[in-house]
This record gives C-alpha cells, sequence and structure tokens, in this order.
C-alpha cells in the first residue's frame, strides 16, 4: 500500500491500495474510539455495491448510516440540510466523525457538513472513484449553486483519506473515462513524460489495477505537492483548475449531472490547450475521441450560452474571462482572455473538432 503526506495547515496521510480499510483499526482506531458518534455518508448508489465491505472494517464500532443521492444532483442545498438535520437527529455534536463514502460529489458534500456542523467536525475520505483522487485531496468542500459549480463552500481538510482501489473494480466505463480526465489534467501541468504515457492509452479497460494505482499515485502526489504551496488558492494552486473554465460553464449550462464533471474537464482541456497554441492539442483530440469523450457537444452548444457561467468562475474578475493556460507541459500559467478572442478561439476548435469526428 502507497501512503503520501499532505503537509497542510493540519497534515494528514493519503493510503491507496487494495486494504486501506484496514487501517480503521490499526492508524486511525484512536480516531474513531474517540468519537461519540459516527456517521457514515454514502452515495446511495456506491452503498448498494460496497456498504457492506466497509461495514465488515468497522465492526468495531457503533456506526450510523445516511445515504445520499448518486453524482452531482447530492450537491444542493437541500441535501446539505438533510445531513444537518440527521446529524441532529442522531445527536452528534462536536466530537462526532463522519466518514465519506463515494465519488467526488460525496465528498465534497459530506466535507462542507463536516466543516460547518457545530463550525467543524473530523471528517475523513474514503473515496470510490477514479475522478474522487483529485477531489478527496487538498480540502476543498462545496455545493452547488444554479449560476455556478462550487460556488458555496469552504476550505476543510480531512484527518486522512481512505483510498481502496479495490472499489474501483466495479466502476461503470463513463466512471474511469471520467476520473481518468483528472489523472491526465495532472499530467499536463506537470511531466511530459507521465503525460505521453497517458495519451498512449486508447483503451481505459486496459489498465490493470496496478497501472492504475501507479497514475492515481502520480496525480494525487502533484496535487499534494501544490496544496502544501498553496493550500487556500490564493495562487499556483489555481493551476489545478486547467480545463476547468469552459468545464463548469459546460456543467452549468447544461445542468449539473448531464455531463460528467472528466468528461466536461476534456472539452475544456481542449479548449484551453488551443487558447494555449500547445503542441499536444491534436494528439489530445485524437486521444479523446478514442476514449469515448464526447467533444462533439461543443458544436451543438453556441459558445455566448457559455458566457455568462464563465464570467462567474472563481479565477475571474470584474467579469474579464481568466484561464489556466499551457504553453508548455508542465509550466501552466493564468492569463486574461478578451471576450472576442475566446469567442474566436471556440468556434476554431468546434470546427477543428468536427474534421476529426
Amino acid at each position: 500500500m502507497k501512503q503520501l503526506q499532505v503537509e497542510a495547515d493540519h497534515p494528514y496521510s493519503v493510503h491507496i491500495g487494495a486494504g486501506a480499510f484496514d487501517l480503521f483499526a490499526d492508524a486511525y482506531r484512536s480516531l474513531l474510539d474517540a468519537a461519540d458518534q459516527i456517521v457514515v455518508i454514502a452515495d446511495e448508489r456506491v452503498a448498494e455495491l460496497h456498504l457492506s465491505y466497509l461495514l465488515d472494517f468497522l465492526t468495531d464500532w457503533d456506526v450510523r448510516i445516511l445515504t445520499i443521492p448518486a453524482g452531482e444532483s447530492a450537491k444542493s442545498v437541500e441535501t446539505f440540510m438533510s445531513c444537518h438535520s440527521f446529524l441532529l437527529s442522531e445527536n452528534c455534536s462536536r466530537d462526532s466523525l463522519l466518514l465519506a463514502f463515494g465519488g467526488g460529489a460525496t465528498g465534497d458534500v459530506a466535507g462542507f457538513v463536516a466543516s460547518t456542523f457545530m463550525r467543524g467536525i473530523p471528517f475523513i475520505q474514503l473515496p470510490t472513484t477514479i475522478l474522487a483522487h483529485d477531489s478527496a485531496v487538498g480540502g476543498k468542500t462545496a455545493i452547488n449553486h444554479e449560476l455556478g459549480k462550487n460556488m458555496i463552500g469552504t476550505f476543510y481538510q480531512p484527518k486522512a483519506v481512505l483510498y481502496d482501489s479495490k472499489l474501483l473494480s466495479t466502476l461503470p466505463p463513463g466512471e474511469v473515462r471520467s476520473g481518468m480526465a483528472e489523472v491526465i489534467k495532472h499530467a499536463f501541468i506537470s511531466n511530459e513524460k507521465w503525460l505521453e504515457d497517458l495519451l498512449a492509452i486508447r483503451d481505459f479497460s486496459s489498465l490493470t489495477e496496478e497501472d492504475l494505482n501507479h497514475h492515481l499515485e502520480k496525480g494525487i502526489a502533484v496535487k499534494a505537492a501544490i496544496v502544501e504551496e498553496d493550500e487556500f488558492e490564493s495562487g499556483v494552486r489555481k493551476y489545478l483548475n486547467f480545463g476547468h473554465t469552459l468545464a463548469h460553464a459546460l456543467e452549468g449550462h447544461l445542468g449539473y449531472g448531464k455531463l460528467t464533471h472528466g468528461e466536461a474537464v476534456v472539452l475544456g482541456m481542449s479548449y484551453a490547450l488551443l487558447l494555449s497554441e500547445h503542441s499536444k492539442l491534436d494528439k489530445f483530440i485524437s486521444w479523446s475521441v478514442a476514449n469515448g469523450y464526447p467533444l462533439q457537444l461543443l458544436g451543438e452548444i453556441h459558445f455566448d450560452a457559455l458566457l455568462p457561467y464563465m464570467k462567474k468562475d472563481k479565477k475571474s474578475s470584474k467579469g474579464q474571462l481568466n484561464f489556466v493556460l499551457l504553453k508548455q507541459t508542465g509550466k501552466p500559467f493564468i492569463e486574461k482572455i478578451e471576450v472576442q478572442r475566446a469567442s474566436a478561439a471556440y468556434e476554431k476548435l468546434v470546427l477543428q473538432i468536427g474534421e476529426v469526428i
């Protein structure tokens, strides 16, 4: 099992590999023993598949279970408040502990609940998707607003991240595709050789568990290093949003959950690579098509429909569009882009994709 340390304001470890949940009875026993209540907030789909597996590692404790909707639909004010109501009805206190069991959306909302219940209680991230290798690390928690993604939230670090790779074997192809988008994002902003290795993958089903763990470890290491340097996103942490300005606009326009986050990020990275005049754009488009990402969607959505969402992006200010760009792999930067240039680039990308598909 691999262990990585995140040196945030409150340092914690990320454990990756089969059997990570054994650590409940070992490294984290004192944390669980100290809790007056332990509550698992679980994605309803993940609960159906894996809750019994998780509970087998928690037999030494009395555990309460709350299931929430799967995917982005969980990141709502209604779900957030229902979690608080459940904690209050179960007589939870500042000495209680939350376990966030599910994908990135579950971790986001459960982390936000943990950060706000009685002004903050401890929680552990138990990610069950590839995509969550990104969201479970770094302490960003949030729910969505109809006018923007992740607009309501906090920075709040978990006590630990236990990433049991056994759970990834049941992921449907769409979830694998979504997760690998964030993996390749980390490669783009960090490492040319790793990026080339990922671009050579034309069928995600060919990845072994060992291969996947290797890529997840590298992705988490990239994120951990950036979080250590800039925990509260005042500088370099913004580079982790490579591809996300357009991605969040697409998710907001289409309705959260209609397009997976990773699929949106791939479309957003294509756009950012074109704005950057990056040499890997053609190869990335080819990789995206081979692996089933819906690039054709850009041709069905007018730029003007996405512009209001991009103007509300957290990196933007005074209505200007700020993008994370990448002229060279591993060297991201932020640039203000005029609306006219952004619109022209969008149309150019649509034409380029049309020539490939």
